[in-house]
């Protein structure tokens, strides 16, 4: 495995959850993260599913430093390029195509690539991937689909996301082939519209008191 490809689990190992951000409004951004860096998850995956990921990623790094800032739903070479300049942590990706991972073997930002089943897996873990995302989790057998993977995949690691939430992360987070959880629970429509930043702390406190 690459240096780089190693990278990704350094960066996602020791919080047992990543918050899956998906922006609307640009000035949510910094006051959101601030909440969850205060909160115990400095690891953010903004994902860029909104014309305004770009700049709230933008500012997140400039304005909270304490932040590990990613990016997630990366679906072309071009997002990952762009990933690179605006300069982020690590980039997760829903899937992997061939075009996504010749892009990424050329990268300065680590990839989290996708995964729904074994032989998708399989092929990852030949390219040198030793840590992957698993989504849609719940939709594709939750965690006893990857404590199934453990023993014949011994060699992969595993953050699964889509379903994910504060009552179920406990028993993903209990397997011997889980580093972290994706979760997009943490941020709630209504506390993000009512500007509730205390709220959002307090369930990034619940949160980071699980066990990775």
């Amino acid at each position: 495995m690459s240096a780089q490809k190693k990278d990704v689990v350094a960066v996602l190992r020791g919080v047992p959850v990543i918050p899956v951000l998906i922006f609307d409004d640009v000035e949510t951004a910094v006051p959101t993260a601030k909440a969850l860096v205060a909160g115990g998850l400095p690891v953010l995956e903004v994902t860029l599913r909104t014309p305004v990921a770009r700049e709230c990623v933008r500012r997140i790094l400039a304005e909270v430093p304490d932040a590990t800032v990613g990016v997630g739903t990366v679906l072309t070479p071009q997002q990952l390029k762009e990933a690179e300049a605006d300069g982020v942590a690590f980039a997760v990706s829903p899937g992997a195509t061939p075009r996504i991972l010749d892009a990424a073997d050329d990268s300065a930002v680590p990839l989290l690539p996708g995964v729904a089943t074994v032989s998708e897996a399989m092929t990852l873990g030949e390219r040198g991937y030793g840590m992957l995302k698993f989504f849609p989790a719940e939709a594709n057998g939750g965690a006893p689909a990857l404590r199934s993977y453990a023993s014949p995949l011994p060699h992969l690691r595993f953050c699964p996301t889509g379903g994910v939430t504060l009552a179920n992360a406990p028993s993903y987070l209990k397997l011997p082939n889980v580093v972290c959880v994706g979760g997009s629970w943490l941020t709630p429509a209504d506390a993000l519209k009512k500007g509730d930043w205390d709220a959002i702390r307090k369930l990034a406190e619940e949160a980071s008191a699980l066990k990775a």
